[in-house]
């Protein structure tokens, strides 16, 4: 799929040594090494007892086997799922085996398949500290250092791939039909990035032919703490909108729902319930005249899926907030998110489809930017966030529970919804889009949703929804 550097191409410190060398038991590694992770002067790691490849029928000499003389993503991928399963059998030593050839081959600022598997291996490292600190010693609680960016900032960062604008246009295009006709808009934001999805929505009311509706947006006093993180609170960004709104001629309100005791009790902490709690057409101040629109950008994966009690027949968190969205009769749901199954409770098996699934933007990032760009840098560390989640951390702690377009399709029916195909303009709108971005981006259609492809391999999802009696198999 995705070819990694031939070894010419590869680190002078690996290049330098012979694969039968590492394979020697005769190799002469300390005991105790400091291994220092390329790109991350942050942060360093100290391997203990590393009795390093001390026999050619040892099970990491099986592992490596073939590969050290391709170091393809295949063999990259195999060393990390072989790191996965030593640390699921508590087997710190082979993980430490497998993570120093791991460190030899990573670079944050190599090709992309390097940059991405010093994201793995760092995950992986942040995982072992917590299973045996002792062993591996790692600074601090995460890898990825949050970084706050400001409204400038944030615009920039959504432009630089069609990642997040993908989803923009085809919801914005398909909310734009829905309304047609309506005096009165409300739309309940549920998204990650702080409302960038609207003043191109704005912008189209202002020329409706019939004139701009009175437009209302609802959005959570918090957010689910993962990248992007903005450095102004969300009433900033209402009042931002407000001036563009009033600068459009269109009649505009900015809504920040309360939030609970519980929700702000820490910076990473957030509470679904409590903004669950909120979603009933009192505490929206719903009124009948209006066209209700439900937004969900990158923000359903953090509902958990799992049983919201002890038996197994509970819903989750994720077929109840469905629920209560169904309940409030909106006039369309439109959600996008990105179009992978990591929900899998195996490690081996999230690695798989992870590293298969992000090479994606880290591709995408060579086709423009320098390696060394510090844009590039700061938006490969904010997947790198991800990463750690999904590779670090299990139970509610795993907050990053991605699960397929087609499986999420499913479970929208299954919760009484019915599809809303896109139209040929909204089509149109989205190819118009793609052409302003390198040629790899590409959209196609599977059934009535639409999905992003970088190189042919599906990406971002976008689905149009509105509340039905039923659901179609």
């Amino acid at each position: 799929m995705h070819t990694f550097p031939s070894p010419s191409k590869l680190p002078c410190t690996l290049r330098q040594q012979n694969p039968n060398y590492l394979l020697d038991e005769k190799a002469s590694f300390r005991f105790k090494m400091k291994a220092e992770l390329r790109g991350n002067t942050t942060a360093s790691i100290y391997l203990q007892n590393l009795n390093l490849f001390n026999s050619q029928q040892s099970s990491l000499s099986g592992a490596l086997k073939g590969c050290l003389g391709t170091l393809d993503a295949a063999c990259i991928e195999k060393l990390l799922l072989h790191c996965a399963s030593a640390l699921e059998r508590n087997d710190v030593t082979l993980a430490q085996q497998v993570m120093w050839v791991l460190n030899n081959v990573a670079s944050s600022t190599g090709d992309p398949n390097q940059r991405l598997t010093s994201w793995f291996l760092k995950a992986l490292i942040s995982r072992a500290s917590r299973l045996c600190p002792t062993a591996v010693n790692f600074n601090g609680n995460g890898i990825v250092e949050r970084r706050l960016m400001s409204v400038t900032e944030l615009a920039v960062y959504v432009d630089l791939i069609p990642w997040h604008r993908f989803g923009f246009c085809a919801s914005n295009s398909a909310i734009y039909r829905a309304i047609q006709g309506h005096s009165r808009v409300h739309i309940l934001d549920f998204s990650i990035t702080h409302c960038m999805q609207w003043p191109t929505l704005i912008d189209a009311l202002a020329k409706r032919p019939e004139g701009p509706p009175s437009l209302k947006i609802t959005v959570p006093s918090c957010g689910p703490p993962v990248p992007p993180l903005l450095n102004v609170p969300s009433e900033e960004i209402g009042l931002r909108l407000g001036n563009f709104a009033k600068f459009r001629d269109v009649p505009f309100e900015f809504i920040v729902l309360d939030d609970s005791p519980n929700a702000s009790e820490s910076a990473n902490t957030f509470h679904f319930e409590s903004v669950l709690s909120q979603l009933s057409s009192l505490d929206l101040n719903l009124a009948d005249d209006e066209a209700l629109v439900i937004n969900c950008q990158n923000w359903v994966r953090y509902l958990c899926d799992e049983p919201n009690g002890g038996d197994s027949q509970d819903a989750s968190l994720r077929d109840v907030f469905l629920d209560i969205i169904k309940g409030l009769d909106p006039n369309i749901v439109v959600v996008v998110d990105e179009d992978v199954d990591l929900s899998e409770p195996s490690l081996a098996s999230r690695i798989t489809t992870c590293f298969n699934y992000l090479w994606i933007p880290f591709d995408a990032l060579e086709t423009f930017l320098p390696r060394d760009s510090c844009q590039r840098l700061e938006y490969e560390s904010d997947i790198g966030h991800k990463i750690e989640n999904i590779m670090g951390f299990e139970g509610f702690q795993r907050v990053e529970r991605l699960e397929s377009g087609s499986k999420l399709v499913q479970r929208m029916k299954n919760a009484g919804f019915l599809s809303l195909p896109f139209c040929d303009e909204t089509i149109s709108e989205v190819k118009s889009l793609l052409d302003e971005h390198a040629s790899g981006w590409g959209m196609k259609r599977e059934e009535d949703t639409l999905v992003l492809t970088w190189k042919g391999h599906n990406s971002v999802f976008a689905t149009a929804w509105v509340p039905g009696n039923g659901y179609e198999n």
